[in-house]
């Protein structure tokens, strides 16, 4: 992308606060909607999958899978009141967001500082550990030696990413607080704290599993049966959609004294273009140039916000769902073209420089 192209982005955007603003209000009638379409009826699937437990494991497993796009939505709400743009209220979205957490098995508060340090810096090459999957330029990958390299490549590796990582990430990466920077205490009190929730919770769910028997072998392997299918699915589905949205070419990414908000937002994300369906289950974070642009925004209105702002689309880059499975495999960000590229694509930029 050209200095002449950002221009043209900003100069056409410079209105997008007033544009914005009509949207970026949160509504309680709407807020308690998305809660009765969507915990409602996880837990329906919940119950339906223990019901046919001793009928079918299969059918059991099936509903489980249905039950994790579920809890993806249910997700996506935790996340907007991590953002304070799902109810009006604060109390009511940390509220809300502490007790989805109990399904999802997210730790709200740190989670929610975590994914706010994600936006403030998105796209900026100096900060690049926290909330973000860690990114190597070209220039960075080549001084590495030979061992660090391999260990990049293993990292970025499509089994890690997209199999072990999400299993790491739910049940290892969000269970011990990693990050130890001055200020964060009371997050990774909150942590510690949510795990030992999540033990009593699950305790409690798995008693009720129990009866009428009252076995407690058979209350729990059920619940372990149903539930890590639901987690392993929600995970593997908010990795994939949160993650594909900051890989596709063309690209933006720059140093902080160079870093534009509004191109990280518009060039720095994409807007996936999902089915109906996918974009219910996936609280149209599809639209995730909007949702950088303005993470006020709640879910529930993003939709609305792009179909009558045409601007908002005029740039961003448009991916769907089988176009998108090539940026599974970008790995490496090439400063000198501004553009992701994969391993195999060294040698050319090689030959190039």
């Amino acid at each position: 992308m050209t200095k002449e192209h950002e221009e043209i982005i900003i100069n056409d955007l410079k209105d997008w606060k007033s544009i914005i603003k009509p949207y970026a209000s949160p509504e309680s009638k709407l807020a308690w909607k998305q809660i009765f379409n969507t915990i409602l009826p996880f837990i329906g699937v919940f119950v339906a999958a223990a019901i046919v437990y001793d009928y079918s494991r299969l059918a059991t497993l099936v509903i489980s899978i249905i039950g994790g796009l579920f809890l993806t939505r249910v997700f996506i709400i935790q996340h907007d009141c991590g953002h304070q743009a799902f109810f009006p209220d604060r109390k009511k979205n940390d509220r809300t967001g502490f007790i989805t957490s109990f399904l999802t098995c997210i730790p709200y508060k740190y989670w929610a500082r975590s994914h706010n340090h994600h936006h403030a810096h998105q796209g900026q090459l100096d900060t690049r550990t926290i909330g973000d999957v860690n990114l190597l330029t070209v220039k960075e990958y080549e001084a590495l030696s030979k061992s660090a390299k391999f260990k990049y490549r293993i990292y970025r590796s499509f089994p890690v990413m997209f199999i072990i990582g999400p299993a790491y990430y739910i049940f290892i990466h969000n269970r011990i607080p990693f990050i130890t920077l001055k200020g964060w205490d009371k997050e990774r009190k909150m942590l510690l704290l949510t795990n030992v929730y999540l033990v009593l919770f699950f305790a409690v769910v798995g008693l009720i599993l129990c009866l009428p028997n009252f076995d407690l072998a058979y209350g729990f392997k059920k619940l372990a049966f149903i539930y890590v299918p639901i987690l392993l699915t929600f995970v593997f589905t908010a990795i994939w959609f949160f993650y594909m949205q900051h890989q596709h070419n063309p690209n933006y990414k720059a140093w902080k004294k160079d870093w534009e908000y509004v191109l990280a937002a518009i060039k720095g994300s994409s807007y996936y273009k999902l089915p109906a369906i996918l974009n219910y289950f996936t609280g149209n974070i599809g639209y995730h140039h909007l949702h950088h642009l303005a993470p006020k925004i709640p879910f529930y209105k993003l939709h609305k916000c792009s179909k009558e702002n045409p601007v908002f689309q005029k740039h961003v880059s448009e991916i769907t769902f089988w176009g998108s499975l090539k940026y599974a495999f970008y790995t490496l960000w090439d400063e000198e073209n501004n553009r992701m590229v994969k391993f195999s694509q060294l040698k050319k930029i090689r030959i190039k420089s």
